[in-house]
């Protein structure tokens, strides 16, 4: 308790959170006292305003050569089930007006070259000027580099040219060497995926970053990964929201594994609100929580309750159900009953105004 007096007078007077505090935070089980701080911080920096997007979630491919241990929705090359888009299926999925976002993810095919991905851009923008596009994670933007052959920093001048908006924060998982040797032995590490993030940001290309919670990982080692997430954004300042995402447990090696409790996903999430005194907007996904926790973790430093998930596919095969997505009305529910103001608004975090 005298750790988190201490951080309570911290957090008070504004001043930045050690390793050591993060590590108590992350390790107490005083979760009230957590939480409480958390809300003192959101309601510093972000305010009383809550925010979602009306997202359609596009993957080009689900054809994968990375096999991480805790993915569900890749298939490896020959697969009977691997697919890849076509230009006409995403001027088809993008037709509905109502859609303010397209986010683009998918696996890393071993064939696909930059072109492709730089004509879905094209097309997205040339059938919808108005939308925001998110797109290719930093992990994927390394694999085009390689497959294409060209350097990274020239895939993300490429993809910017051709329409990219901003890039989502999906590939960090856990920094920790010895975490990502044991559940993505193939992906890059996390020094190369900071390294990555920080030339893309250097581009005016803004981001989101994530961190994979509730598997393997110690207190230790999230508290690592916030702080080396807060040290990129004070080099760039273009990091626009973090996102704790819950490790979801089916259909893939690591099912055995039990997965965050309702505990964990409030404590995650308010520690890195505390943590990330530099990152305006700290993301709940009711994706990954369930919607019960999601409105939770509103009173536990989280400002964005995401979107209606549209056909989202890599969490929802691993058991996060999110296909059918879920409605504005519902959302906006869920966020005036706990009192805070339900904005519209794309990764820019510009208020959408309605014509």
């Amino acid at each position: 308790m005298e750790i988190l007096k201490k951080i309570e007078e911290k957090v008070k007077s504004r001043e930045r959170l050690s390793y050591e505090d993060g590590v108590a935070l992350m390790s107490s089980d005083d979760l009230i006292t957590v939480g409480y701080l958390a809300n003192e911080m959101r309601k510093q920096i972000a305010g009383e305003t809550v925010y979602y997007s009306k997202v359609l979630y596009l993957n080009p491919t689900n054809v994968c050569v990375t096999d991480c241990k805790f993915c569900a929705f890749y298939r490896p090359p020959k697969h009977a089930e691997g697919y890849v888009v076509t230009e006409d299926e995403v001027r088809d999925r993008i037709k509905d007006s109502s859609i303010r976002e397209v986010h683009m993810v998918g696996g890393h095919h071993p064939s696909l070259k930059l072109d492709y991905f730089e004509n879905l851009l094209h097309t997205v923008r040339q059938a919808r000027p108005d939308i925001w596009i998110k797109a290719f994670t930093v992990v994927e933007l390394d694999h085009f580099s390689k497959v294409s052959k060209v350097p990274v920093e020239e895939v993300v001048v490429r993809l910017k040219n051709a329409g990219l908006d901003s890039v989502p924060g999906g590939g960090a998982e856990i920094f920790a060497p010895r975490v990502r040797k044991i559940i993505c032995p193939l992906k890059i590490s996390g020094e190369k995926w900071l390294s990555i993030m920080e030339l893309v940001n250097n581009h005016g290309i803004p981001a989101n970053a994530t961190m994979l919670y509730g598997h393997i990982e110690t207190a230790e080692e999230r508290i690592d990964h916030l702080v080396k997430i807060r040290e990129l954004q004070d080099k760039t300042g273009k990091i626009m929201s973090f996102i704790p995402l819950a490790f979801q447990r089916e259909n893939h090696e690591m099912s055995d594994v039990p997965g965050p409790t309702g505990f964990d996903d409030l404590k995650v999430h308010a520690v890195s609100r505390l943590m990330l005194d530099n990152v305006t907007h700290i993301k709940g996904l009711w994706t990954t929580m369930g919607m019960k926790t999601a409105q939770a973790s509103l009173n536990f430093g989280v400002d964005d309750l995401g979107g209606t998930f549209i056909d989202e596919r890599v969490m929802d095969e691993a058991g996060a159900k999110t296909r059918q997505g879920l409605s504005v009305e519902a959302l906006e529910r869920m966020i005036r009953d706990v009192g805070r103001i339900p904005v519209e608004t794309n990764s820019s975090y510009v208020p959408f105004q309605p014509a």
